[in-house]
């Protein structure tokens, strides 16, 4: 039995949307012509992948037991076509990346040209949000993700540490006096971030817990970024996020001999299959080796300057 690969192309897009028009558009064509080779798909296997809705398309059973080994062959496929002409080192097509809001635009924008130019065979269609996005469901092939990881069906790799301290300014402790321990912390104005309103620490006696309150509680880490560079109280911060200004002296840590707990990571998180497609893999291994070990943020450095790779 012979297959066409775009048919099975269109299924696995179709399933992953849990849309046929949107499938279509991905692959740039009309709707009855993806819906026409989605019925051929499932006349020449004689079963029916998809039960449709007038709203949304969702697996069969027999679509289920299909949809891995689909994967599997556009992915082979892929490989296959990468390993001649364009050469296995050379990734190519759209690559769908999400990432923190925050953490994008001050970490992972600034790289970009050079990422782009390095792989000029991707096009990449880079969304910022600090939603966790379903990777099947929204397409997307990486996402960065921080803290604890949940999703045991998904491939996750260990960019850089997010380490985390407890920051304000030079005025704000001249003037309300400096933590020596975490118990201290109930005689400061501690700005929270959404419901983080425990702060944990590894000390000497084990895991202390300190319930803290403050004059301001916000959802954005931006704005406590600069409500303690506006002197109003201390925060407990990513050093991604206040590594520029720790770097010139606008924020120093304290309690820094009390480690904050948990410790959490930054990850490259992607759909769980047998082969990870190149421009994936070209993603990753590019940002790991951008961030470095330990990640330049907290050597105190700027970003690096990375040599663009220009080609003809």
């Amino acid at each position: 039995m012979h297959f066409d690969l775009l048919d099975i192309a269109v299924f696995v897009r179709a399933a992953a949307l849990g849309n046929l028009s949107a499938a279509a558009r991905d692959l740039a064509l009309s709707t009855s012509t993806a819906s026409a080779r989605l019925g051929r798909l499932e006349a020449q296997l004689g079963t029916r992948l998809l039960h449709r809705t007038t709203r949304r398309l969702s697996l069969t059973g027999d679509g289920e037991r299909f949809l891995e080994h689909a994967e599997q062959l556009l992915a082979t496929a892929d490989l296959a076509a990468q390993s001649v002409g364009r050469g296995a080192d050379a990734p190519y097509g759209q690559l769908r990346v999400t990432a923190p809001a925050s953490f994008g635009r001050q970490h992972v924008s600034p790289a970009i040209p050079a990422f782009l130019a390095t792989y000029p065979g991707i096009t990449l269609d880079l969304r910022l949000t600090d939603q966790v996005v379903g990777l099947v469901d929204a397409g997307i092939d990486v996402a960065l993700r921080m803290g604890a990881l949940h999703d045991s069906t998904l491939v996750a790799r260990p960019l850089a540490p997010s380490h985390r301290a407890i920051c304000a300014s030079p005025a704000y402790l001249a003037r309300r006096g400096t933590p020596r321990h975490p118990e201290d912390l109930h005689h400061h104005n501690c700005l929270v971030l959404g419901d983080q309103a425990t702060w944990r620490f590894d000390t000497p006696v084990g895991e202390t817990a300190i319930a803290v309150r403050g004059n301001l509680r916000v959802d954005n880490g931006e704005v406590i970024r600069d409500a303690i560079l506006a002197g109003m109280g201390i925060a407990l911060k990513s050093t991604w996020d206040v590594a520029g200004q720790l770097r010139r002296g606008e924020l120093v840590t304290v309690l820094d001999e009390y480690p904050v707990l948990p410790v959490v990571s930054i990850w490259a998180v992607y759909p769980s299959r047998h082969l990870v497609p190149a421009k994936t893999r070209a993603f990753v291994d590019f940002f790991a080796a951008y961030f470095g070990s330990p990640p330049y943020w907290d050597r105190g450095d700027p970003p690096p300057a990375v040599q663009i790779a220009h080609t003809a």
